[in-house]
């Protein structure tokens, strides 16, 4: 079967990359090995933040986002996830449609900002910039790129009775560090790009910049650059892409050890304390069978709808109106496209065919003329970055509204036409059928190898009891096998790999013998 099926995409007007996409050399059969995920949030907890310190902090606009606690990664998951990423729509392309992350996401999962101002600032010597604003330059600042380690050894710990000068300080080093190790994450290891400091200049300038519309422009970079087969590192908050993929997806959740408080926010808390679930023994094969496999009802379209919070977040709730706004995401020199219009059904609206994608300047260039980093309006953009910037300051004209009269079976024709359909081989239902019965009969060997003289009626009546449910087990994924196959061979117009027609009496020799 798998040298005979067509993975996609038949019409390459959309994923026009797709020679150079992983996927392509998942199904030549070149696997790579689980990405090497960067995010270092172990050592956040060390720091200690006095009164006067929390309060600078909330003022920047980070006041939510310091509490989240390390969220340990699940690793093969990221990679199937990045596996189904495309840099073309800034999107997942799975079964069931396009799926993305979007600003709503970050406002509610991160509890960072997403309307403000953008993310752009001056570029001054690195050396400069630390004198200026911590008050000491670190002896191996090399290509503006600061250590963690540094930071966190010269200020995670501030005294008390320091001068207010003295506590901006440490602060400004906290929430360096706390950027650099989260949502601005790098590949290039422990360290964090000093252009990020002048922003923490002044507290309360710092709380007027949207860093979470920054934050999700970071990891679509991200994103895209780790879904090209050349790649084996991936950086940016993959807390935010775990947790949207826990609360989007039916896809290697964790269990809990008690159902969490309601009473909560940003949402990513709700999998703190959580337990190891299922996804301790999973691995990226299984978890790129479950998205190659995905059901609508594997999806929460809405999955915030009944979660409710009491803090007061006025705020956050008016820049919710922007979760649909197709705009681009600045940080820095990092222009994205926000495409609501493409994943429609996360806002409980129905999906038409969206319009096509216009290819767009991915990187900012800009000068600054020496101005201070706050005074956004005074930066100058060259060329086609006017469009870029101009289309953020006017987010609120490109809101997307439902439409009427929309037939998503359209759509879904569209869709299956455009995008790549597998990223694994398929497994033809003799395999799977054989790779199950091997697996069933390990548990018979199992449950026979403990019969013996001395075990009494009732140990033996469940021993029968799990060989009949591994058989019905059996039974119902060979259903299920079969009904797929036939689906599929009706589409296609054709059967390239006949289903077996096994009865219940072969699979019961197959079983014994």
């Amino acid at each position: 079967m798998g040298s005979t099926v067509d993975p996609g995409p038949i019409d390459k007007s959309v994923l026009y990359d797709q020679e150079n996409h992983i996927s392509s050399a998942i199904w030549e059969g070149q696997e790579r090995s689980v990405l090497r995920c960067h995010e270092h949030t172990s050592m956040l907890e060390q720091w200690k933040l006095t009164p006067k310190q929390i309060e600078l902090v909330e003022k920047a606009g980070f006041g939510y986002f310091r509490m989240i606690p390390t969220i340990s990664l699940d690793n093969a998951l990221i990679s199937a996830l990045v596996e189904r990423w495309r840099r073309e729509t800034n999107s997942f392309h799975l079964a069931v449609g396009e799926m993305t992350i979007t600003l709503e996401d970050v406002a509610l999962i991160l509890g960072l900002p997403i309307d403000g101002k953008p993310v752009l600032g001056v570029t001054r010597p690195p050396g400069n910039m630390c004198e200026n604003l911590l008050g000491e330059v670190p002896g191996d600042l090399t290509g503006g790129m600061l250590k963690l380690t540094w930071l966190k050894e010269r200020f995670s710990t501030c005294p008390e009775d320091a001068p207010i000068n003295e506590i901006e300080r440490h602060t400004r080093a906290y929430l360096l560090y706390l950027v650099g190790c989260t949502i601005f994450s790098t590949t290039t290891g422990n360290k964090v790009s000093v252009m990020y400091l002048p922003l923490f200049k002044n507290f309360d300038e710092a709380g007027k910049f949207a860093w979470g519309a920054a934050a999700l422009a970071f990891l679509y970079r991200s994103l895209g650059n780790a879904s090209l087969k050349s790649q084996s590192t991936i950086s940016g908050s993959l807390t935010l892409l775990q947790c949207w993929s826990y609360y989007r997806l039916n896809v290697g959740n964790p269990k809990f050890n008690k159902e969490p408080n309601d009473d909560f926010f940003p949402f990513a808390l709700r999998w703190k304390g959580r337990a190891t679930g299922p996804r301790s023994n999973s691995n990226i094969g299984t978890y790129r069978k479950a998205l190659d496999s995905l059901q609508p009802s594997d999806v929460n379209w809405l999955p915030y709808k009944d979660l409710s919070f009491s803090p007061n977040l006025d705020d956050f709730s008016e820049s919710l109106i922007l979760q649909t706004s197709k705009t681009v995401l600045i940080c820095f020199d990092k222009a994205e496209r926000h495409l609501p219009d493409r994943c429609l059904r996360q806002f409980g609206m129905l999906q038409p065919i969206p319009k096509d994608v216009q290819q767009w300047e991915r990187k900012i260039k800009w000068s600054n003329n020496g101005v201070d980093v706050t005074k956004q309006t005074n930066l100058q953009l060259k060329g086609k970055n006017q469009a870029e910037l101009k289309e953020w300051i006017d987010r609120r004209l490109h809101i997307i509204t439902d439409e009427e009269n929309v037939d998503e079976s359209m759509y879904m024709e569209w869709y299956e036409r455009i995008t790549r359909r597998f990223v694994g081989r398929p497994e033809s239902l003799e395999s799977e059928f054989q790779r199950i019965v091997t697996a069933m009969r390990e548990i018979a060997d199992i449950a026979d190898s403990l019969s013996n003289g001395v075990m009494g009626f009732q140990d033996k009546q469940s021993l029968d009891e799990i060989k009949n449910t591994a058989l019905n087990s059996l039974m119902d994924v060979v259903e299920d096998s079969k009904r797929s196959r036939r689906k599929i061979a009706t589409k296609r117009k054709r059967d390239d790999d006949p289903s077996p027609n096994i009865s219940k009496e072969v699979m019961l020799d197959v079983w014994m013998h």
